[in-house]
């Protein structure tokens, strides 16, 4: 049985490998600061051109944050799709944006030409949105027509953040989601790139939500602010973690080449 089960694990990760292009530290380090720099400029559109800010303008400051960061996600994690011999860049991405839509429409001609694994794009940002957001309500975020915009906002980042670079890569492949998510069980170098900075962000919002039940009252203990505050660090610490691991593995590589 043992035998069985490591013979299954082989398997499970030459498929992996075969399937998945490989990631260079090089290209692993212009993601994550591709991805960075479109946080900062999120924050510098919403403070230069909208005149907003998260302390102040929560809700809206949320919305500029996800709506600039997704796309950049989505596009940048499509270059290492699973399976890319039989899916192109152009043609995952505008599946991508374009099943969802059609995705109760099962017997639309349309759909049928679309790949319902890509259609996670998007599918996973709104089943995402909803786990943060029932997951934030449970940890303490308050409930209330006032708070909705800015937790419905919140867990559209977090998802973006979380759901989607996985979606981007895994499609609907309940193995490797369990194999990242579950089990925390990263194999390759991509696997790295999508659960330290998703287990980061997790992480970091949790520490976040520390101050807001304490009575400093200071504006940044607002529900979603310290708790966006901490996310956004998780995440970024996350991405410097699995940069430092590729560049390690590289390095490790070099030396046993040698």
């Amino acid at each position: 049985m043992e035998r069985k089960k490591k013979n299954k694990l082989v398997k499970a990760s030459t498929v992996t490998k075969s399937t998945l292009r490989t990631v260079s530290p090089l290209q692993a380090f212009v993601l994550h600061l591709i991805c960075g720099l479109g946080l900062a400029s999120a924050f510098w559109v919403a403070r230069n051109v909208y005149s907003v800010n998260l302390i102040g303008n929560p809700a809206q400051t949320l919305r500029l944050i996800w709506v600039i960061e997704a796309p950049i996600v989505i596009l940048l994690y499509s270059v290492f799709r699973q399976n890319p011999s039989q899916c192109s860049y152009v043609k995952a991405v505008a599946r991508g944006f374009l099943a969802l839509p059609f995705g109760q429409y099962s017997s639309c001609p349309l759909y049928t030409h679309l790949d319902r694994h890509l259609a996670w794009f998007l599918l996973s940002e709104l089943v995402g949105a909803i786990a943060n957001a029932l997951g934030a309500i449970v940890l303490g975020a308050p409930v209330g027509i006032k708070y909705f915009p800015g937790t419905l906002n919140w867990s559209l980042l977090m998802s973006a953040l979380t759901f989607v670079p996985a979606a981007s890569v895994f499609g609907s492949s309940w193995t490797e989601w369990h194999r990242i998510f579950a089990q925390t069980k990263p194999i390759e170098y991509i696997d790295y790139m999508i659960c330290l900075p998703a287990h980061g962000a997790v992480i970091g919002s949790w520490f976040g939500a520390w101050p807001m039940p304490l009575d400093w009252e200071r504006p940044w203990q607002e529900w979603p602010v310290s708790v966006t505050y901490g996310s956004i660090a998780g995440y970024l610490v996350g991405m410097v973690a699995s940069f430092g691991i590729l560049l390690f593995h590289g390095v490790r590589q070099r030396v046993k080449g040698d």
